[in-house]
């Protein structure tokens, strides 16, 4: 049944990052007044300011108004003095996994997880149904041109369609609270290891996610398989690099795992009732999700790519693709995310690193993690130690900080080589000043 958004009046609590700021914006424009805070000014909260709202800039008790609903996300502090106030007035704070649930529970729900290729096979998806008129409502981990209002990028929105397209993360468990009618695995492995304490558990987890859907999309050569996901009666969908869909599949980003994302959009898409030669057409078109294989522009004749990735997995599925390019050389600058990730796949990083030519370590990118306990003496220098035992003597540097980072990369590029920064935390800084730096001598 659905909820009188209209009546309701929420606060978001860090409304300035990327999943907050799209949910903010849907429940605005379902009705609900919406008021938030973050503690810097980003290019979400101008995005918020278009659409008709007043974020604040800075956290202080005095920004939350009288009987309004609270709204956090696990990056929340229990110190904060808007929570603080909160929870003096009796409020308990809604998770935003719990509100992303309330949101897609208006509509049949195609919800994606998995620990790589999630955000590009939401995007994908969705893409798709709005190429083929399905107005799909849409909650995604990246920003993808074009989906937003006059062409700009986006990452949520309300379509007047019967869907809405998901992205369900397992980071913190939230995905736990989503109830899809189709849900979609493209794999399962371990990545977050503050949260979950052996794959064991985390398979228990994705099962747990897909048990009540009745479509279930999962990789056809994976350890998963299909099966073991939940026992209930269901329709299921396997994909591979062959299908669903076309055998020739055009699309307009490279790599095998975008083959593997596509093909995994392909089958929910087939599963909800769409056809799939029709949803192949539209995704032919697909632009890319910013921040995953993004090109930032040329420096020196030598093209500087962005990617995400910040998994092992992930590190050597980038830099796979940007191989099929065929660089003069490949240049890679990657800067690790968390201490916890950083002390667990070291070695594993520094062997998928060794598929460049040259590499750049910076140190790690600490998010939400201090160095101390058992995570005290990590460090980026471990990820360089690895790569540099794998590397046959080819050139690896370390250069902690981004300046030195860009210092040192500006030397190395030169015509038909491909450099890519690679990382989940601000990393991409040192590509777009090089790109901007070299165009302006």
């Amino acid at each position: 049944m659905s909820r009188d958004w209209a009546s309701r009046q929420l606060h978001f609590i860090g409304i300035g990052g990327a999943g907050m700021s799209g949910l903010a914006l849907v429940c605005h424009r379902l009705g609900a007044r919406v008021t938030g805070s973050d503690r810097s000014d980003s290019s979400y909260m101008e995005r918020l300011r278009a659409a008709g709202l007043a974020p604040v800039v800075g956290h202080d008790a005095a920004n939350l108004p009288d009987g309004a609903e609270v709204v956090v996300s696990t990056a929340i502090g229990a110190d904060n003095p808007e929570l603080a106030l909160a929870r003096e007035r009796g409020i308990e704070p809604i998770h935003r996994g719990a509100l992303l649930a309330e949101l897609c529970a208006e509509k049949r729900l195609i919800a994606i997880a998995g620990t790589h290729g999630k955000t590009t096979t939401t995007a994908m998806l969705t893409w798709a149904l709005r190429g083929l008129g399905a107005d799909p409502a849409f909650f995604i981990g990246g920003e993808v041109p074009g989906l937003g209002p006059d062409g700009a990028s986006a990452n949520a929105g309300w379509g007047e369609g019967e869907w809405v397209v998901a992205e369900a993360d397992e980071s913190d468990a939230s995905f736990l609270e989503l109830k899809p009618e189709i849900a979609v695995v493209t794999n399962v492995e371990m990545d977050h290891h503050s949260r979950w304490n052996s794959i064991a558990e985390l398979r228990a987890a994705f099962a747990a996610f897909t048990a009540g859907a009745s479509g279930l999309v999962a990789p056809a050569e994976d350890e998963l398989h299909v099966e073991p996901l939940g026992g209930a009666e269901r329709e299921a969908r396997a994909y591979g690099e062959g299908g669903p869909g076309p055998a020739g599949l055009s699309l307009d980003v490279p790599g095998r795992h975008n083959v593997l994302n596509a093909r995994a959009a392909l089958a929910a898409a087939a599963l909800a009732g769409f056809d799939l030669a029709a949803v192949a057409a539209a995704l032919a078109g697909f632009p890319g999700v910013a921040r995953r294989l993004e090109l930032k522009g040329e420096r020196d004749g030598a093209r500087v790519y962005d990617d995400y990735a910040h998994h092992p997995t992930e590190v050597r599925a980038t830099l796979a693709a940007l191989r099929e390019m065929e660089p003069a050389r490949l240049i890679a600058a990657f800067q690790p995310h968390l201490y916890s990730r950083t002390r667990a796949f070291a070695d594993q990083f520094g062997a998928a690193l060794a598929l460049a030519d040259e590499v750049a370590v910076l140190d790690v990118y600490p998010a939400r993690e201090e160095p101390v306990g058992a995570l005290a003496g990590v460090s980026g220098l471990d990820v360089a130690r690895a790569a540099a035992d794998r590397m046959g003597g080819r050139r690896v540097l370390w250069t902690p900080t981004l300046g030195q980072a860009q210092e040192a990369l500006a030397k190395r590029l030169a015509p038909g080589a491909v450099m890519v920064t690679i990382g989940a935390g601000d990393v991409f800084k040192v590509g777009e000043d090089l790109v901007a730096n070299g165009a302006r001598r």
